[in-house]
């Protein structure tokens, strides 16, 4: 199963695309699609679509995991931070890709053994589940591999399985 993890932002959206069979991974790329701020948003927006839209097409993902949306103290920012998901929802439901959203508890226990684990553990265990040398840059798409480690180690029980994706 081919997996797009994606860490949504509207500065920086971090992504990793893995290949898993079983329980055996394998990294095929990550980076980040990035964006200057300017007065125009909506063209922040675009950008991140269009560009969602290329890495889509060049992953060809099975799936499409995305972290859920944590508002913290800075509402303007989450807000911003959803809208760049929305594009980005939009992007892999244009290209028929299920999607699937998970909490950041969620991919803790996933990748960890334990959902209150701190960033540096799951950056540090995602890196050794893909034996990998050093911890992908950056931080973004470090989160986005987690999040694609996430559902591909999920999608594998029957609870998931019988949930599916979002329709």
């Amino acid at each position: 199963m081919r997996v797009l993890g994606i860490d949504p932002g509207y500065g920086t959206t971090g992504f990793g695309a893995l290949e898993a069979a079983g329980s055996q991974f394998r990294l095929l790329r990550y980076g980040a699609i990035t964006t200057q701020p300017g007065p125009v948003f909506a063209a922040r927006l675009e950008m991140i679509y269009q560009d969602m839209c290329q890495l889509l097409e060049v992953v060809q993902p099975e799936a499409l995991a995305i972290e859920e949306l944590f508002f913290g103290h800075n509402v303007t920012t989450g807000i911003n931070v959803a809208q760049s998901r929305g594009v980005i929802l939009l992007a892999a439901r244009q290209a028929g890709v299920p999607i699937f959203e998970y909490k950041p508890m969620q991919v803790k226990q996933a990748v960890v053994g334990y959902g209150g684990a701190s960033k540096h553990q799951v950056m540090d265990m995602t890196r050794r589940i893909l034996h990998l040398e050093q911890v992908p840059r950056p931080d973004d798409a470090a989160d986005a591999i987690a999040i694609a480690l996430c559902h591909a180690r999920s999608s594998t029980s029957l609870l998931a399985k019988a949930m599916g994706g979002l329709d």
